[in-house]
């Protein structure tokens, strides 16, 4: 009776998702400023405060922080190689908000993440994406075409999908820097509670098929 006691008190302290070696998944944010973490301190940052927030319900995970501010797709596409190393069990991807504010033709972005995914996917890495929007002030017909490119891409290649990054923070009193685009560290708290359950179900994924991740 002990001893069964042990075991199970033993199984409800244990990490909920771990690599199969027993070692901490390693996850990339391959992203932008909202990624990076522009004007914060490192441990405000969204990778830094979504790994806390995984690891606080026992996920045994750790985050690397690949977002450059000012970012494009296209510039993501050129440096994804050496941003996602070896080893690499996923990577949740957040790019496209600086080719919308730029007005880049939606095609460009598209072409750009299409390429991403695909060149992860055949190094066998699977990619959890983050969607944008585009601001209305663009026009209905580009917002149409470029707010279409993520649950297309999504469907394409059967990732999951959280369809706008930013959900919940967005032009919200109280959760952006000055500049009203990029979220304060109370915004970034909410873009992590808000994106928390999607990582969680891809971190499940991630576990189903470890014979595939890492390469």
């Amino acid at each position: 009776m002990l001893l069964f006691a042990a075991v199970y008190a033993a199984i409800l302290v244990a990490p909920a998702f771990a690599a199969p070696s027993g070692r901490p998944l390693k996850l990339v944010a391959l992203g932008d400023s909202l990624t990076a973490g522009y004007q914060l301190p490192a441990d405000a940052a969204f990778p830094a405060v979504l790994e806390r927030a995984l690891r606080a319900k026992g996920h045994d995970v750790a985050i690397a922080n690949a977002g450059v501010s000012g970012d494009t797709t296209t510039g993501g596409l050129d440096r994804v190689d050496w941003s996602v190393p070896d080893g690499t069990d996923g990577v949740i991807l957040e790019l496209g908000a600086n080719d919308m504010l730029r007005g880049t033709d939606p095609a460009v972005p598209a072409k750009a993440l299409d390429a991403i995914v695909a060149r992860l996917k055949a190094r066998g890495i699977p990619v959890l994406l983050a969607g944008m929007r585009a601001s209305l002030n663009l026009g209905p017909d580009y917002v149409a075409r470029f707010d279409a490119i993520y649950p297309e891409l999504a469907e394409r290649y059967g990732l999951i999908l959280y369809p706008f990054f930013m959900q919940g923070m967005a032009g919200q009193e109280g959760m952006t820097l000055p500049d009203r685009l990029h979220p304060n560290a109370k915004g970034v708290e909410t873009i992590v509670a808000g994106i928390l359950p999607s990582v969680e179900e891809f971190l499940g994924r991630l576990q189903k098929m470890p014979q595939e991740t890492g390469k």
